[in-house]
């Protein structure tokens, strides 16, 4: 296989004529063995930018893997955090429904003991609107049977 011959600056045929590196450094110009070190210098500094891009990426790859469990964790949050609405709301119907302390029982002793509120019970979800509007009509039934009598 024949390559193609292509012309080199008379600078560059110079110095591949002769195969001895010591030969060639000598008998090449200051100026070009000057461009060469440059070359060189650079090349040097490609590589090191290279292996610190690289550095630079993985850090970056850690970086999201870690932003996505930060991103998981706080739709978790949010998710209890909305529910929080809901639990109060509960914890508030089940207050509403202790009756009142008297200060004073039948022999007109003090009362020390606060009743305790009602026990709260898990309701499945997928039952919730349906309870949660019967809880709630149950509600206004006893308000409103309060509020005549």
């Amino acid at each position: 296989m024949a390559f193609p011959s292509r012309s080199l600056p008379g600078h560059l045929r110079q110095g591949s004529t002769t195969g001895n590196l010591a030969s060639q450094s000598t008998g090449q110009s200051p100026a070009l063995v000057a461009r060469v070190n440059e070359k060189k210098a650079e090349l040097q500094n490609l590589k090191e930018l290279r292996d610190l891009s690289a550095a630079v990426a993985n850090q970056m790859e850690a970086l999201e893997q870690k932003l996505a469990t930060l991103s998981d964790g706080t739709e978790a949050i949010a998710t209890v955090v909305g529910n929080w609405h809901n639990v109060l709301r509960a914890i508030n119907m089940a207050s509403a429904k202790i009756p009142n302390p008297k200060n004073t029982d039948e022999s007109g002793n003090a009362q020390d003991t606060l009743p305790l509120p009602q026990t709260l019970v898990r309701i499945p979800t997928e039952h919730a609107p349906a309870l949660q509007a019967q809880a709630e009509e149950a509600l206004e039934n006893e308000q409103n049977s309060s509020s005549v009598a």
